[in-house]
């Protein structure tokens, strides 16, 4: 397969096109037994967890890139998120009569949300169609960035694998296309020759050089992914913030404290009765 739990960045040094390659094997394992998820869901969470890895780094900056896709079919929401290139979560919902013959996501929308560390949060939304999360983005990042890209995508539940090509925008990068009116399409029906058991097999140089011998491919250090879930206690009292005090109150008298579970590790945070009125004299202190 490609190198398991890395991505790897490509350039075509006579072309004005870049990539990237991702293969995940314990990661991917590790965000499945969180749930007993059905094959197909299996599959379809390992493209989401392949697909954010691959946009990762198409945006440099520090924070979290997350794909949300929610829909008419059996998956009622698929979510993947990977924080700083590299800490990888994923999780999906599904209807209780779900089998594995019905439409996985049907009529929906994808949004692709970017939350920088510095700098103001952005979310881009569009359709999800019945030809696949990988024509949904390529669809975004041809109406939303201008930028012409082809993504391939595999999964079997036991790894999970991406391509990922892009026409580089800028000036330099029009003269190369110019220069080469015909790489674009040459390079990209090259990689749609490739196969989803290739994509999942084959390490990156075989593959690279199973669709590429002919091209100039340069390509850097691979960079290592795993999986690793965000939540925090911290981020557990926001959400105990939001219930309200007063609701809060009810829930301690009912059940003796607040607990936030965490629906991607199963992490669980309780607040008792001192923990919440701290965290609201906390909060009033800091609005006053």
């Amino acid at each position: 397969m490609s190198n398991p739990d890395q991505r790897q960045r490509l350039l075509f040094d006579d072309l004005a096109i870049r990539g990237e390659l991702v293969g995940l094997e314990q990661t991917y394992q590790d965000v499945l037994k969180q749930h007993p998820y059905p094959k197909p869901l299996q599959q379809l969470l390992g493209e989401f967890m392949a697909a954010v890895t691959l946009l990762s780094n198409t945006l440099k900056f520090e924070g979290i890139l997350s794909l949300q896709a929610r829909g008419a079919g059996q998956a009622r929401l698929v979510m993947a998120e990977i924080q700083n290139q590299e800490q990888l979560r994923a999780i999906a919902q599904y209807n209780d009569d779900f089998v594995d013959s019905g439409a996985m996501l049907g009529e929906g929308t994808l949004a692709i949300t970017i939350d920088p560390k510095v700098g103001k949060r952005y979310q881009g939304i569009v359709s999800l169609r019945d030809h696949g999360l990988a024509a949904a983005l390529e669809d975004y990042f041809l109406q939303s960035e201008q930028i012409r890209t082809r993504i391939w995508l595999a999964a079997d539940g036991k790894r999970a694998s991406g391509m990922l090509l892009q026409a580089l925008p800028g000036s330099a990068s029009q003269s190369s296309l110019e220069a080469d009116a015909d790489g674009w399409d040459r390079v990209t029906q090259l990689a749609a020759t490739i196969t989803d058991a290739e994509l999942l097999e084959l390490d990156n140089e075989s593959m690279l050089y199973r669709l590429f011998h002919e091209e100039v491919v340069r390509t850097y250090p691979p960079t290592d992914v795993w999986f690793q879930c965000t939540c925090s206690r911290e981020r557990s009292a926001n959400a105990v913030y939001s219930l309200g005090i007063e609701s809060a109150r009810e829930v301690i008298a009912q059940d003796g404290v607040v607990q936030v579970d965490c629906q991607f590790c199963h992490a669980k945070y309780n607040f008792n009765q001192d923990d919440v009125e701290q965290l609201f004299a906390d909060a009033n202190k800091h609005l006053n």
